[in-house]
């Protein structure tokens, strides 16, 4: 470990951010664009699902209109696109899709929620005869303050058309602020649950909907998590109650394709970057993990560009892999619309799908 921190910490010449990708404005035919919320489970050894893809931006468009249609968070779309205006990219802008990720470290199994990166993966135990696969959809977390823990929960009950009994804490927080909530919230419009949800044991937090989806895929809920509308509505009948949940705590992902290992990070959580000792694994430290097992040098110029701009996109860090702008170059162009659509289940065939009723949570 401490001659790959040395080595991380002497090294020169670092990649020159500018060159990384011009987001000028596309001209060439769009692609066909690629599913980014279902993938083929990879064996054992591979951690890398789905590929980066480049939407060509609408004159209407705004980089939270691209990322629901192509199953993203805000927060995830606007740092894989620096110096793209979020809220008028402009007609023909290159926006490039995080539609790439390296899986959660640990076993493949049940949900598992990494607050860093605000996505959430879950790993379904797949039909007799068919392949294993992961499902991955963006989602809110709480904000500071109201953090949403971490740990080994699982689901516990499920809710379709939930009533929300308001915590007393929620109650007095919206008084304070001139915004006085009743004790119930019914089904429907105005609820802020959505129209289903998914009670963890952890007492009080819940996996829910929203209608307020422009939340997804920031800091902005008392705690739960939030899913668009239509996640929760196809992953809701796929989760059986007793699904074990895994909450994590990740800015750094490592793991391996072809041969080749790859590097995503993100921005550590704000609490995380002041509590002192309190910081996730360092990337050195998960590098020095995963190299003991495949012995590979790594590009130590590149770990820390990595790092340093925190795009969340999967980076190849071994020596003489491809340069980011490259693969940004590569990736398929596809239309701002996506010509596809995530399959849609029906919500009410699970012999274990809830009636409605309520559902105590701090949303």
């Amino acid at each position: 470990m401490k001659v790959l921190s040395l080595v991380l910490l002497l090294a020169t010449g670092l990649l020159s951010g500018c060159a990384l990708f011009d987001t000028g404005q596309l001209t060439e035919a769009a692609a066909s664009p690629s599913p980014s919320d279902r993938f083929t489970l990879p064996p054992e050894g591979t951690d890398v699902v789905g590929k980066i893809q480049v939407a060509s931006a609408r004159s209407e468009d705004t980089l939270a209109d691209i990322a629901r249609r192509y199953n993203l968070g805000y927060e995830e779309i606007v740092a894989a696109n620096p110096g793209v205006d979020p809220w008028l990219p402009g007609e023909g802008t290159a926006v490039v899709l995080p539609t790439e990720f390296v899986l959660p470290a640990g076993a493949r199994k049940g949900l598992v929620l990494n607050l860093a990166s605000m996505r959430l993966f879950y790993f379904p135990e797949p039909a007799p005869g068919q392949p294993a696969e992961v499902i991955t959809h963006p989602m809110g977390i709480g904000r500071e303050g109201w953090e949403t823990p971490q740990g080994e929960t699982r689901i516990i009950q499920k809710t379709a058309n939930p009533k929300w009994t308001v915590p007393q804490s929620v109650r007095r927080e919206h008084a304070a602020m001139g915004d006085p909530l009743p004790r119930v919230v019914p089904p429907g419009p105005d609820n802020p649950l959505g129209e289903y949800a998914m009670r963890l044991s952890m007492p009080s937090y819940l996996i829910h909907g929203t209608n307020k989806p422009w939340g997804v895929g920031m800091r902005v809920s008392h705690g739960c998590i939030r899913l668009y509308p239509e996640d929760i509505a196809r992953l809701f009948p796929e989760v059986p109650v007793g699904t074990p949940v895994r909450i994590i705590n990740e800015p750094y992902l490592t793991g391996w394709r072809g041969g080749v290992l790859y590097l995503e990070a993100h921005p550590p959580l704000a609490e995380d970057s002041r509590a002192a000792g309190a910081s996730p694994t360092s990337p050195e430290q998960m590098l020095v993990a995963r190299t003991a097992v495949q012995s590979t040098m790594v590009n130590p110029a590149k770990v820390q560009q990595t790092v340093r701009e925190a795009r969340g996109l999967p980076v190849p860090i071994t020596q003489g892999s491809a340069e980011l702008h490259e693969l940004l170059a590569q990736a398929p162009r596809v239309s701002s619309t996506p010509g596809w659509a995530p399959v849609d289940y029906d919500a009410d065939s699970p012999a274990d799908t809830a009636s409605p009723g309520a559902a105590d949570g701090i949303q």
